[in-house]
C-alpha cells in the first residue's frame, strides 16, 4: 500500500470516530478530499502515520507537517473562543428571564384578564397616534388614541377590553398604529412588550434569540429591558 493510499485510509478512520475539535485537512496530504473533516486527536494519528510509512529516501518535508500542526492550532484556538462566546451569550440571556423585554414587532398574546403593552417612536410633527387592535379573523376589536411625547417612545397599553367594554378572550392579536401628521395618517412601526420565559442560541447563526410569550425574539432587536 502506498503512503498515499496509507494516508487517506487513516483520515478515512479517523474522522467519524474521534471527538474533538473538527478540521479540515489539506496539502501535503495528497489524495484526500479538501473538505473532510477530522478531528485533532485523528489529525495526528494521519500524520503518524504517514512519518511511518514515508519513503526514507525522500522523507516529507518537515515544515509542511508544522504549517498543519498550526492550522489546527489556529481551529483549536477559533474553537475555544466560540464556545465560550456562546456560554456568555447564554449567561446574558438567561440574566433576563422573567423580565419584560420591548422589541419591533406587531403580534401580541393577551392571557385572560390580561393587558398588552408596547411602544411606538412618534413621527416629528404627530399631533396623535392611533392604536388599533385586531384579532386573528381581522376584525378590529379595540381602536384608542395616545398622544405623542415629544422626546423619546411613546407607550401605550390596551387594556384587554373589546369596544363594547367586555373582556376579550385570551389569544393572539395583532397591534398596529398610525400618526396623524398635518392632517395626514400614516403607518408607524409598533414595538411590543414580551415577556422572556427561555434562551436559546440559533445553531445556524449562532445568534441568542429570547424565547417570549410573544414568540422568539432576536436578541439585537431588543430595544429596553422593563
Amino acid at each position: 500500500m502506498t503512503t498515499t493510499n496509507l494516508v487517506t485510509a487513516a483520515a478515512a478512520s479517523a474522522a467519524p470516530t474521534n471527538s474533538g475539535t473538527a478540521a479540515s485537512v489539506s496539502q501535503p496530504f495528497a489524495g484526500i478530499p479538501a473538505n473532510l473533516q477530522i478531528s485533532e486527536t485523528g489529525f495526528l494519528k494521519l500524520i503518524t502515520t504517514q512519518l511511518q510509512d514515508q519513503n526514507p529516501l525522500q522523507p516529507t518535508d518537515p515544515t509542511q507537517f508544522l504549517s498543519q500542526l498550526e492550522g489546527m492550532s489556529e481551529v483549536s484556538s477559533l474553537q475555544s473562543m466560540q464556545n465560550s462566546l456562546q456560554a456568555s451569550q447564554v449567561l446574558s440571556g438567561a440574566s433576563l428571564l422573567g423580565k419584560s423585554v420591548l422589541a419591533p414587532g406587531s403580534t401580541a398574546t393577551l392571557a385572560a384578564g390580561g393587558t398588552v403593552s408596547g411602544a411606538v417612536n412618534a413621527p416629528a410633527g404627530a399631533s396623535s397616534l392611533t392604536v388599533t387592535v385586531q384579532d386573528a379573523s381581522g376584525a378590529t376589536v379595540k381602536s384608542f388614541q395616545v398622544s405623542p411625547q415629544a422626546t423619546g417612545l411613546t407607550s401605550f397599553t390596551w387594556d384587554g377590553t373589546t369596544s363594547a367594554g367586555t373582556p376579550a378572550p385570551a389569544g393572539e392579536y395583532t397591534v398596529s398604529v398610525t400618526a396623524s401628521v398635518g392632517g395626514v395618517s400614516e403607518p408607524v412601526s409598533s414595538l411590543v412588550e414580551s415577556k422572556v420565559a427561555s434562551v436559546t442560541i440559533d445553531p445556524t447563526t449562532q445568534a441568542l434569540e429570547l424565547n417570549t410569550d410573544n414568540g422568539t425574539i432576536a436578541l439585537s432587536s431588543v430595544v429596553s429591558v422593563m
